[in-house]
């Protein structure tokens, strides 16, 4: 069952929108992760169009091609060795999910913790897990396990055939962030339930999307908003609705 509070949160607008503009404590997507797991990679939307959306998010590139990684107003793209770029204006995205980040929430993570300890320790400290949450944790990791995908052509095959190719790597001893957002179960296809974090390091050549971790023996900085309101701008042929196969929406955050 949906949360009453969530769904009185969640907006949805179909076809593209000229102005986005940024808000506080609240969170705009393009399109939905059930989307992505169906193939549809073209992107209708340029990261000029998105620039007020919001300074801090995820997402990925026209024809799924990598990791993307919003930070501080700044558009980053991974690539699939984890070697990141600056993404220029006029490129597009099928899909991504920005905030204009103002944290509720400051504290510091014990060192040591693998992903699971680290996000345990965010669900203990923030709690309200019927509500979305961005957050941002810097500092000094052991190790980060990422992944990125290569771009991909038509005809576009679904999501959980590209990410058999996905490819796999390891930044070890680094300073850097993780970011992104704790999505609940909306049993909408419109997220990936849970943790979906994305890296980048502190001197931005380097990125992905994390699939695991180990912080350094220092604590980490973790910052925390609560969004009020989630706004889904879907474009032309993408519903919201129906059943959705969790099993495969989960997958997306597990290594092949």
């Amino acid at each position: 069952m949906i949360d009453e509070r969530l769904i009185g949160a969640l907006h949805l607008s179909s076809g593209r929108h000229d102005d986005h503009p940024a808000a506080a404590h609240r969170a705009f997507q393009t399109s939905t992760v059930s989307a992505l797991l169906d193939g549809a990679y073209e992107g209708d939307v340029t990261f000029a169009e998105l620039a007020g959306a919001g300074n801090l998010g995820l997402g990925t590139l026209n024809g799924c091609d990598g990791e993307m990684i919003a930070i501080d107003g700044r558009f980053l793209h991974a690539d699939v060795t984890g070697r990141v770029e600056e993404v220029p204006p006029e490129a597009r995205t099928p899909f991504a999910v920005l905030t204009d980040f103002e944290p509720r929430h400051r504290f510091e993570l014990e060192g040591g913790g693998d992903f699971d300890a680290l996000c345990a320790e965010v669900d203990r400290r923030v709690g309200h897990p019927e509500i979305v949450h961005a957050l941002r944790i810097d500092g000094r990791f052991e190790r980060v396990h990422c992944r990125s995908v290569p771009k991909q052509s038509k005809p576009y095959r679904p999501l959980a055939e590209v990410l058999g190719e996905q490819s796999v790597f390891d930044f070890e001893a680094i300073d850097g962030t993780l970011l992104g957002f704790r999505f609940p179960d909306l049993g909408l296809g419109v997220g990936v339930a849970g943790y979906h974090l994305h890296f980048i390091s502190d001197d931005r050549s380097r990125g992905g999307h994390v699939l695991d971790c180990r912080a350094g023996a220092e604590p980490l900085r973790a910052q925390v908003d609560d969004l009020a309101d989630l706004y889904v701008e879907t474009p032309p042929g993408v519903a919201i609705g129906g059943k959705v196969d969790q099993s495969a929406v989960e997958s997306l955050e597990r290594e092949r």
